[in-house]
């Protein structure tokens, strides 16, 4: 396994897709390949990429000690979310991560933090099949730290949820309820609801980043943002009440919501917001910890 210590334990699977990724592809499975701990696997699932990206990372490596497990897998798929379950099938892990090309780790401790998280849980009796590790983002676009709300509640389902790349699954979730294709944007948003609401997972929050997250994604494309909020409304009414909508909207209203993003986006303020949005959730989280 080259570099790190092999250990037995917790396996994690790290599954990237991908379509003519280019270097992009060097720089998620670099990544991964740092990471100190050592017992994971990358799923690579590949949706017939004709950049020679794919083909030739694996040559480069094919001797490689240090290359660790890199299962390639080239399938046709319809789309991200299809490709996502497709790779979700070959995961051996007992948790997934799902990394686009582009999205690195920012430290080269992120699996090892993680797993000490995990064996606090499994001591602590928390049902293993029914777990989401979440932390913190790191922003390839505005160089800042996105805070994830320390407590998901109903709110933070409508308004906010963490980053998809900054989640850990346990794969029994994923294996469970698989990423809904009728949804083109906002599959992954409806799956993390689906957690939350209808299998009762546990969610915690990790305080480190997990993911530097590239950002200009597909969801994020100018000729899907009215798709984006389309689906947004579909799938709050799937899991929501009318009268918890209401509640939610009038207070995203109230809030100015629409000037919170601009700012939260914004290259001139985006690092101050954060900060500030950061400081209220360590707030909130002592609160609730009765602190």
């Amino acid at each position: 396994m080259g570099r790190g210590v092999v250990v037995d334990g917790i396996k994690f699977s790290v599954i990237t897709v991908c379509l003519n990724p280019g270097e992009k592809l060097y720089e998620t499975l670099d990544s991964v390949l740092r990471q100190s701990y050592r017992n994971v696997e990358v799923i690579l699932k590949d949706g017939g990429s004709k950049d020679g990206s794919v083909t030739k990372w694996q040559k480069e490596h094919e001797a490689d000690p240090d290359a660790g497990e890199v299962r390639i897998f080239v399938e046709n798929d319809t789309g991200i979310y299809d490709a996502m379950n497709q790779a979700v099938a070959h995961a051996e892990g007992e948790f997934l991560l799902f990394l686009n090309c582009g999205d690195v780790f920012p430290e080269e401790d992120v699996l090892e933090r993680t797993r000490k998280v995990i064996e606090e849980e499994r001591a602590a009796g928390t049902d293993m099949e029914r777990l989401v590790l979440y932390g913190d983002t790191c922003s390839g676009k505005n160089h800042v730290t996105i805070a994830s709300a320390p407590v998901i509640t109903g709110f933070t389902c409508y308004r906010n949820i963490p980053c998809h790349q900054s989640c850990f699954y346990s794969a029994a979730l994923c294996r469970e309820k698989s990423y809904d294709l009728q949804y083109k944007v906002r599959a992954d948003y409806d799956h993390f609801l689906w957690c939350f609401y209808k299998a009762g997972a546990k969610m915690r929050h990790m305080d480190f980043p997990v993911a530097s997250y590239e950002g200009g994604g597909y969801s994020e494309s100018r000729e899907n943002r009215e798709r984006d909020k389309r689906e947004h409304r579909q799938i709050t009414e799937e899991y929501m009440g009318k009268a918890e909508l209401l509640k939610y909207r009038a207070v995203m209203a109230v809030t100015m919501a629409p000037l919170r993003r601009a700012l939260a986006e914004s290259r001139a303020f985006s690092g101050m917001y954060h900060w500030l949005k950061e400081k209220v959730y360590r707030r909130g989280e002592r609160q609730h910890r009765g602190l």
